[in-house]
């Protein structure tokens, strides 16, 4: 009798092991099932996310071309249909890589995208910032997402002798070099002697060309010397509908060189500062001189320049510190194009800037948006777009703003 006893209470607590092992594995299962539904839906909501932002131009229309901040979200070209984004939109997104430049004259923040001698700085009052973006799309506090515009062909220029000068223009698509690529370029040249009085001319030089096998050409420019003269190239490549575009700067001074912060896009105005008012680097000596010139990419890709206040460009002066105005230019045209800004200080120190006017024509790429590291998981999502020409990758990363995972 005791023995059976015994027997019955081993068999229980065994069942009953057996049952709690049982509950914790499908427990574990049906969390991981669940956190797999999760996984799925949010993957899902990231492609529909992406496509509602590329393939609607948000409210207003044009918000991309003025100061008022959108009431609904989207990227799309309200002049065209599918995956066309504004190169207009893209300026207003407040940039979540590059550290904000704050200009005492203004009393302002601008968000930045720097690169190189190429700058595109926008004030923080009319950029449209994250949580803005989020709050537009129904996602706040739900979702966190980070947006990737990139260029999807690389023109990479190097110097290849300095005198003459000669530069190599490399370019490649998504891993791979496009052969016979045509290449159309414009090579500008600072002529720090010439002029109106101080103020800086220049000379401009436009041909074309053609990659061999390797995506590689090399220009040659007998008159130029790389190493004494300031020059910027441009070069825009386009094969079999795919187009970038990439540029290669030498200045004789970097230490005073004009900055150019966009002050109103509704007004297209500019504002011309001196680097010293920006990043301190000391008590400069006299001023900078500098002519303006805006220039449109046109159809068969060469640049064309318009006027600037009537005249083929503007020309003026900024002085470093307290009481000294900013210059102003206005650009003519909501038409993408490059700002190129010569300026002089001396018959030696000269150099070129360039601001884009619109994104695509200086192939600037935008990181917009959270930080996905540390994330716990993240869908993404890619589409191919056209900015204005120039072909991009759009990628969208997103994130559950839920804390949730399986409980082993």
């Amino acid at each position: 009798m005791v023995s059976s006893t015994i027997d019955h209470m081993v068999a229980t607590v065994v069942f009953l092991g057996a049952l709690l092992l049982f509950v914790g594995l499908f427990n574990q299962t049906i969390q991981t099932a669940i956190l797999y539904q999760r996984h799925r839906y949010i993957a899902t909501k990231c492609s529909d996310l992406l496509d509602n932002v590329l393939l609607n131009p948000g409210y207003p229309l044009d918000w991309g071309t003025s100061n008022c901040t959108p009431t609904g979200f989207g990227l799309q070209d309200p002049e065209f249909t599918q995956y066309r984004v504004s190169p207009f939109s893209l300026m207003r997104l407040r940039s979540s890589v590059g550290e904000p430049v704050y200009y005492p004259k203004t009393d302002s923040y601008y968000s930045n995208i720097t690169m190189g001698h190429g700058f595109l700085l926008v004030p923080f009052s009319e950029a449209v910032n994250y949580s803005t973006a989020a709050r537009l799309l129904g996602i706040n506090s739900t979702y966190g997402f980070q947006l990737t515009i990139t260029p999807i062909v690389t023109v990479l220029i190097s110097e290849v002798q300095s005198n003459p000068l000669k530069l190599a223009v490399d370019v490649a698509g998504a891993g791979f070099p496009l052969a016979n690529a045509a290449i159309s370029y414009c090579l500008i040249k600072v002529d720090a002697t010439g002029g109106s009085g101080q103020y800086p001319a220049y000379t401009t030089e436009y041909d074309t060309a053609l990659t061999d096998d390797k995506g590689s050409v090399v220009l040659n420019f007998s008159d130029v010397d790389g190493k004494d003269d300031s020059y910027v190239l441009i070069a825009y490549a386009h094969i079999c509908g795919l187009r970038g575009m990439g540029y290669h700067e030498h200045v004789t001074s970097d230490k005073q060189y004009i900055i150019p912060f966009i002050d109103d896009f509704e007004e297209r105005r500019v504002l011309i500062a001196h680097s010293y008012d920006v990043h301190y680097f000391g008590p400069p000596v006299g001023a900078l001189f500098y002519n303006a010139t805006f220039v449109l990419l046109t159809e068969d890709f060469t640049l064309r320049e318009m006027p600037l206040d009537n005249s083929t460009g503007k020309v003026g002066k900024v002085v470093y510190g307290e009481g000294w105005p900013y210059g102003v230019v206005t650009i003519p045209t909501y038409n993408p194009g490059i700002l190129i800004i010569t300026y002089r200080k001396s018959a030696v120190e000269c150099g070129v800037v360039l601001m884009p006017w619109g994104i695509s024509s200086m192939a600037f790429p935008v990181t917009f948006g959270g930080d996905p590291v540390g994330k716990e998981w993240v869908a993404t999502d890619i589409r191919q777009v056209i900015v204005n020409g120039i072909a991009y990758q759009v990628k969208l990363a997103l994130w559950s703003l839920e804390g949730y995972g399986v409980i082993g």
